[in-house]
Parts: C-alpha cells; structure tokens; sequence
C-alpha cells in the first residue's frame, strides 16, 4: 500500500495544477499568450501553455516524493533513476515551450524537434534506467546488453515525446489520453512493486485531472506542445523504470499507429481540425487523414451530426477499451506465472 507521504506528493501535484492555473490563465491573456478555439463559432480565444503549468506540478510532486523518501525513510534507492526521469521531463518542457512561443505553423520544424527530442533521453542512458531484459511480443524474453540504454532507451523516448504529440486539438483530447494511459501504466507499475514508476504516472494523472477542469469542452485554456512532449517522454520513462515496455506499446500504439498511417497518408499536411457547422462539426477534406476525422465521420454516421465533445469522447472510449484490454492481458500473465512459475 502507498504510505502517506506517496500520497500527499501525489496530492500536491493535483492541488499545484488547480491553484495556480486560473492565475497562468489569467496572465496569459493579459499578455496576449492565446489562441483561437477554432472549434466554436466566434473561434473565442483560449489561453496557451496551460501545460506548463501540469508539467510543473507533476514536477513538483515527484520531487515531493523523493524530499520524503530520502529525509523521512532514508531511503535513496530509485532516487537517482527519479531524479534522471525529472530531469528529462523538465528537458522536454524546455523544448515544447520553445516550440509554443516560437508559434503555431512558424516554430520548431519537425525534424528539428525531433534531432532536440534526442537530448531528452540523455539523462535516462548515462544513469542506464531500467533493465536490459526485455518482454518481445510473440518471443518471450530477451538480454539486450548495452543495447538497450544506447539505442532502446532514445528511441523509445523519442518515439514517444512525438508520437503523443500528433493526436490532439479537440477540448479535452490530450489530456484526456493522458489520464487514461498514465492511469492504466500506474497500475501496471504498482501491481508489479514498481513504485518511482507508479510515482510518476500518479503525479501526472492527478495533475491531468486537476488541468482537464479548464480544459474540457468548452476549454478556457489548451495545453501546447509544452505538455504533450513532456506527457510522451513520461509515458516512456515509466515504461522504461517499471519494466513494462511491452504492455505500455499493446496500450499505446494501436491510436496512435493509426494516427501515423492516416497523417501519411495525407503527407503530414493535412489538419486534424474539423470545420465547424451550425449542427456542430463536419469533415474538413473528402478522406479520413486522422483519428479525429475518422471520429467525425462516426459520429456522422451513427448519430447523424458530429459535436466536438462527441469526437472527444470517441477517441477515449477506444482508448478506455484498448488499455483496459492491456490491463487485463497483464493480469492473465501475472495470474499464469504465480500458478505455473516456469511460464
């Protein structure tokens, strides 16, 4: 069981997000750090970089966790791996901002994202995080050796802080996904005593929760690629720090797959954002170029009309049942190894 102090360090994340974005909030439109909600009809302007803000706390809350553990229990076993996992976070958080304030469609190109996205995984590979031995789909268990922290570890970091990056620009998306993945991956993590993995996947739960207040439809603030590249890189380095690199890809990829193949298939230039419409929101081009039209159209065809809220809540609902499948998945493996342990 999680002892107080995991808790309040969770809790202080949750409360940091709720106090201090109504001020962030209020601050960024005085100083005009907005963007229209092109979603609505008089496209309001919505406060930026609210993930800045979720991104800290989550921050704060980790660091939390680790002030107790070191000066309450004196325990300082993980805390080298946290303090790495810190540190990358907060790298990736200095890249999205720069991207943000640099502007929507005229900052970082992507290529030159992702070439900075490599230093997020520095501090994750000189520590050598987590465990050479590794779980691969349909082949058991395999010993990468050095391998894993020089090539496993920056491409999975990599691969994550963008990936995450290309679902969003609907109320509530991206922080939605975030809740449930970190959800999911938190109880994995816990289940399997991984607890710095659990710690960080709690801090940012709450601390998406607390955001998803302001951000859910209709949003009075977005996140920006200051939360989405920090998101990805957690996701990957809890799956990194708790061993559980395989379930984290059954729960992870299948979306965002899919939101890779259809972007292709538009060239990477065609927009996630549909149009809006006096009964709501209609497809922007003729084809599907990515989850959100592919939520459109089903809504469309299902219900007759398609809300931004409806597409929202779409794209949960399947992520909700492909991480619910994965937890499932893990607890037949788990239940399998305690009744026949040489599996």
């Amino acid at each position: 069981m999680p002892t107080i102090f995991t808790v309040i360090s969770i809790l202080i994340s949750f409360f940091s997000t709720l106090l201090i974005l109504p001020y962030w909030i209020r601050r960024a439109k005085e100083h005009g750090l907005v963007g229209k909600d092109i979603h609505k009809q008089n496209e309001k302007e919505v406060a930026e970089l609210g993930g800045l803000i979720v991104t800290f706390s989550a921050i704060l809350g980790i660091l939390s966790y680790v002030a107790f553990a070191v000066f309450i229990y004196h325990n300082k076993s993980q805390m080298l791996y946290l303090m790495s996992a810190t540190t990358s976070i907060f790298i990736a958080l200095i890249i999205g901002l720069l991207d943000d304030i640099l502007g929507w469609k005229i900052g970082l190109r992507q290529y030159q994202k992702m070439l900075l996205t490599f230093l997020i995984a520095l501090p994750i590979m000189v520590v050598n995080v987590g465990t050479s031995r590794v779980q691969i789909p349909f082949m058991g268990w395999a010993d990468l050796g050095v391998l894993f922290p020089l090539i496993l570890i920056p491409i999975g970091i990599v691969g994550s802080s963008n990936v995450f990056n290309m679902l969003a620009g609907f109320n509530g998306l991206e922080a939605g996904m975030g809740v449930i993945i970190f959800s999911s991956l938190g109880l994995i993590s816990f289940l399997l005593g991984e607890h710095a993995a659990a710690v960080i996947s709690g801090c940012f739960v709450v601390s998406l929760l607390a955001f998803l207040i302001y951000n859910w439809y209709p949003a009075v603030v977005f996140p920006g690629d200051v939360l989405t590249l920090s998101a990805g890189t957690a996701i990957a380095i809890i799956a990194i720090l708790g061993n559980i690199e395989l379930y984290t890809l059954i729960m992870f990829l299948p979306l965002y797959t899919l939101e890779f193949f259809l972007k292709i298939r538009g060239r990477f230039k065609k927009e996630s954002f549909g149009i809006v419409t006096k009964n709501g929101i209609d497809l922007r081009y003729d084809k599907i170029y990515g989850n959100t039209h592919l939520a459109i159209w089903l809504n469309k065809t299902l219900f007759g009309k398609a809300t931004e809220r409806g597409v929202v809540l779409t794209i949960l609902l399947a992520q909700l049942i492909i991480s619910a499948g994965t937890i499932i998945y893990f607890l037949a493996i788990k239940y399998a190894y305690i009744t026949h342990p040489l599996i």
